[in-house]
């Protein structure tokens, strides 16, 4: 548990640090370059998501009693995370080609991980679950907030043509169905059954 809680605990400080310490970001691309800021802020995700995973794969046989619920989900809890997931895997590829999502709503990646987390917890009652989607559920709001704090006003983006939305979304569904035929494989338990 300590593992899967101190990669969501970095996960999150690595992002938040732009917009709660501002300049220490400055002072870092002004003394070593962007490219090295970059460099160091992908190599600490790399580390993050190393945490998240081993920490979340360790749990299953060596701590039984973490897996214990915390909560029982409800039944309709699984068709609830199906439908958030899918809904944030369209807005968690938003903001990549020109489309009317982001006319929308200024955060659609970050929102698209608030539903995917959301969705999870109602189908996921145990502790391992809560601290990974609650954690980064928690984040994403936070991050949201800051950003806005951060950079003001927000200017909504041109209208684009439909079709940009249409070939967007179906992009999205199907890499949603490819992890959710292979999530067994990529993350243990098949959302299928």
């Amino acid at each position: 548990m300590t593992r899967l809680a101190l990669g969501v605990l970095l996960w999150s400080i690595v992002h938040l640090t732009p917009a709660i310490a501002v300049d220490l970001k400055k002072n870092v691309v002004s003394r070593h370059g962007d490219y090295s800021y970059k460099g160091i802020f992908t190599l600490l995700m790399i580390v993050a998501l190393f945490l998240i995973i081993t920490g979340w794969k360790s749990m299953t046989p060596v701590e039984p009693d973490v897996l214990e619920l915390v909560f029982t989900p409800p039944e309709w809890g699984v068709h609830v995370a199906g439908v958030l997931t899918l809904v944030g895997f369209i807005l968690f590829l938003a903001p990549y080609p020109p489309n009317n999502i982001k006319r929308l709503m200024r955060h659609p990646q970050l929102i698209g991980m608030v539903c995917w987390g959301v969705g999870h917890l109602a189908a996921v009652g145990t502790a391992r679950g809560i601290v990974l989607f609650g954690g980064l559920t928690v984040w994403s709001i936070l991050e949201i907030l800051l950003i806005n704090r951060r950079e003001g006003a927000w200017v909504r983006p041109e209208r684009v043509s439909l079709r940009n939305d249409l070939t967007m979304t179906l992009f999205s569904v199907l890499i949603f169905m490819a992890f959710l035929y292979t999530h067994h494989l990529l993350f243990g338990g098949s959302p299928l059954t």
